[in-house]
């Protein structure tokens, strides 16, 4: 088991994983691999990407997709991504890819990390779990059109 930096070749593999970790009555996301690898390149090349997979006898079994966001408070990284097979989900492998950018925040000296998550889903206990707060300041809107 190994957590390693992500490379453009594994966005194919972390495609299929989002796929079937979102595509659900949970999360009811209809991604197509296309799209989700699309998806997944755009914040791949974005300015001051930062991602990680875990890896296990050369199989991915998760992603995270981040970047180094600049802040009136100091630069943070913000997390675009994390997911984990729905297999392995439970074994601490998304904690250990929260670890890892914990490790980098602190090696560049950053503010911290940020991330938005679905209220009503398992994920906001997960990373409450590991020291995340809900920010009672920031308000998450959409428009759907």
């Amino acid at each position: 088991m190994q957590v390693r930096e992500m490379k453009s070749g594994d966005i194919a593999a972390c495609a299929g994983i989002l796929c079937s970790v979102y595509n659900n009555d949970l999360w009811q996301n209809r991604w197509e691999q296309a799209t989700a690898m699309e998806y997944l390149s755009d914040i791949f090349n974005m300015p001051k990407f930062l991602g990680y997979v875990i890896e296990e006898d050369g199989a991915i079994l998760g992603g995270l997709l981040a970047r180094e966001k600049v802040w009136w408070s100091g630069s943070e990284v913000y997390v675009e991504e994390l997911f984990v097979k729905q297999s392995h989900q439970g074994r601490g492998y998304g904690a250990m890819l929260i670890k890892r950018v914990e490790q980098y925040v602190q090696e560049n000296s950053l503010a911290g990390i940020t991330l938005s998550t679905n209220r009503y889903a398992p994920a906001r206990q997960f990373y409450k779990k590991l020291g995340f707060i809900d920010c009672e300041h920031v308000l998450f809107l959409c428009k759907e059109m």
